[in-house]
């Protein structure tokens, strides 16, 4: 009794100053996530014989250094933020969604492959069905996965993961055989690609020359309705209630196994509309590599937007950027691509372990009580 009464107290002093200073210590402990890796990540350019300010300094600056930069890390936060927003409602309703990589490629594959099977229906049909399609896609091998979950029992990462896996390969099967560009196999090249999906469902690009397409106002748009769906709907609300607690919700009427699978429906969804805009608004074709880790870069732009769909916009634009500098660091001082993705790792490591400070404040206390006796002791 003694000791609750202690944490509750630490609990209560961590939390003064109300909501705003929560908020406060919050961004403070993701930031110092962040440093704290891009400080072991300094260790391994170090290993690489290259130099980490310089490295550093081009990772950070160069993304928003010109208007390239600028408009290629909005290209990059367009998927990271839809497939983060599916993140968050799987989140939200205690399911762990892992499979958004595989939920990419299942959408990209199918958008294009409808696009590519009716290219003499006009615009106004065929970019409508080719996003539905794509959307559809992805929600359904999200539901499978929701499924399981819900009605077996499944362990989600475990499946998400596999169901990863199966995505990939079936991808590189169908862009590599029956989808693959004509041109390429007249030529003997066999790139694994599809050919160019009609222009008539091109989204439009919103600076000339750069690769910044309507699909980020779309993305926009999204994480306002995903806020208004999760806190002003009774669904949402139902999602939500699901993911504080199963057996409360179940004790409530609430159907636990729908909403588990309804989630990763949903979370599917929004996944595969960033694979379908990655085809139709970036590459015009589906490719081989089209989503460059987006998948699991976007737990890690949920979790840093503190699962919020308004919270992971500015996220989004963070992780696209350091996504973008990355690439940018690795031109500019030679690093090899091995210790970019451990860079990339250690955020992800990072940023995940950091939650546990964020839900449990007292700890920060609890440690600094901690080392300030040591430090008394050895004086």
């Amino acid at each position: 009794e003694r000791r609750r009464s202690a944490g509750e107290n630490r609990r209560r002093a961590f939390c003064v100053g109300g909501r705003d200073g929560l908020k406060g210590r919050t961004f403070f402990v993701l930031l110092t996530a962040l440093v704290g890796a891009l400080v072991i990540g300094a260790i391994f350019i170090l290993l690489a014989k290259s130099d980490p300010i310089r490295a550093y300094q081009v990772m950070l600056t160069g993304p928003f250094s010109s208007s390239f930069g600028i408009t290629e890390t909005l290209v990059r936060t367009t998927p990271l933020l839809l497939t983060g927003l599916g993140i968050i409602i799987s989140f939200r309703c205690g399911v762990l969604n892992i499979g958004g990589e595989g939920q990419i490629l299942v959408g990209a594959i199918a958008s294009a492959g409808v696009a590519l099977a009716f290219p003499n229906l006009p615009g106004l049909l065929l970019f409508p069905l080719v996003l539905i399609s794509g959307g559809l896609a992805g929600g359904i091998w999200g539901a499978i996965a929701g499924v399981l979950k819900a009605r077996l029992n499944v362990n989600e990462i475990l499946s998400t993961v596999m169901l990863n896996q199966i995505a990939a390969q079936l991808y590189l099967l169908l862009i590599r055989g029956v989808l693959i560009d004509p041109q390429e196999v007249a030529y003997g090249t066999g790139v694994p690609q599809t050919a160019l999906v009609p222009d008539v469902v091109w989204l439009t690009r919103l600076i000339p020359g750069a690769r910044l397409n309507t699909g980020f106002i779309l993305a926009i748009v999204l994480a306002i309705l995903v806020y208004y769906l999760l806190m002003h709907t009774t669904i949402g609300c139902r999602l939500r209630a699901v993911g504080a607690g199963p057996a409360a919700a179940q004790y409530a009427g609430i159907n636990v196994p729908f909403y588990m699978a309804l989630s990763m429906f949903l979370a599917g969804g929004l996944a595969g509309l960033a694979g379908t805009v990655e085809v139709l608004g970036v590459h015009h074709r589906a490719l081989e590599d089209i989503s460059a880790g987006y998948g699991f870069s976007a737990i890690v732009a949920a979790l840093f937007g503190r699962l919020h769909p308004i919270g992971i916009i500015p996220a989004s634009i963070l992780f696209g950027s350091l996504i973008l500098g990355a690439d940018m660091m690795q031109r500019a001082v030679s690093i090899p691509a091995a210790i970019v993705m451990v860079i990339q790792g250690f955020v992800i490591l990072f940023v995940v372990a950091s939650d546990v400070f964020i839900r449990r404040p007292e700890l920060l206390s609890e440690w600094k009580a901690k080392w300030g006796r040591r430090s008394g002791e050895v004086s």
